[in-house]
């Protein structure tokens, strides 16, 4: 496979209010084979949000760059196939679960008829149909985060960014929408990088975990996962399944700062 989207020696550091710089990453580099689905794993406060941020454009790198097929697109917010899915819902309260997804899509060259359905597409895609005149505070938190990934899914990019998205869920939620993602990947093949601080999550849904360092983030290993695909509930009570998990933990637990 060919890499999709490559970070090199990528660097950043905030500065707060007193003039002390805090580095959050540093010279971290990862490599993206085009539709992979990798997750980066780390504790709380590690920077892989940061990092994720830096891979989309909306921050800046103090140092190194971002590449997307072999294109340098440092600090270029957006576009370049890209789309992101937050794990606060961000919908706009005025519009409807159909406007909503087709926010996106309104400075494209397309017509209106052309928008509406590639909208109703991905929203029949995400299991919403019959929900598209329906306004964020009459659907559920789940439903919710279906609507942000119809919409950034319209766009088609090639590069799907997803930070924590399943965070603000509760539990049988959040098992129901992994499969979701699952089913939908399996589907789309977009390159995934997928930012969790749940280790059963990363293993669950991904082909390769990145674990990165307590801040300031680096790389420190990268684990393939050795389950086949497509897969089910039933992976996660497989011997092999517990035994990484609890590997990983030891590894995430001997870096964690208290």
């Amino acid at each position: 496979m060919s890499v999709k989207l490559e970070a090199r020696d990528v660097s950043k550091a905030f500065v707060r209010s007193k003039g002390e710089r805090l580095p959050v990453c540093d010279r971290l580099s990862l490599a993206v084979e085009d539709r992979e689905f990798l997750a980066i794993l780390g504790p709380s406060g590690c920077g892989k949000s940061t990092f994720l941020r830096m891979a989309d454009g909306l921050i800046r790198p103090d140092s190194g760059a971002i590449l997307i097929d072999g294109k340098d697109v440092t600090g270029l917010e957006g576009g370049a196939g890209r789309a992101m899915v937050f794990q606060s819902f961000d919908l706009f309260p005025w519009r409807t679960t159909l406007g909503n997804v087709e926010f996106g899509l309104e400075n494209a060259r397309m017509s209106a008829s052309e928008r509406r359905d590639l909208a109703l597409h991905y929203i029949e895609l995400v299991g919403l149909k019959g929900f598209e005149r329906a306004y964020p505070h009459e659907l559920s938190g789940g439903m919710q985060q279906r609507v942000g990934f119809a919409r950034a899914l319209a766009v088609k990019p090639s590069i799907l960014l997803m930070d924590e998205p399943f965070g603000a869920l509760d539990i049988q939620t959040r098992d129901v929408l992994q499969d979701e993602l699952l089913r939908i990947w399996n589907t789309e093949r977009k390159t995934v990088l997928f930012v969790t601080h749940s280790i059963e999550e990363a293993l669950y849904l991904a082909d390769r975990i990145a674990v990165i360092t307590p801040r300031p983030a680096r790389i420190d290993r990268l684990i393939s996962v050795p389950f086949a695909r497509p897969r089910n509930e039933g992976v996660k009570t497989d011997a092999a399944f517990l035994t990484l998990r609890q590997e990983i933990w030891h590894a995430l637990r001997g870096g964690i700062r208290i």
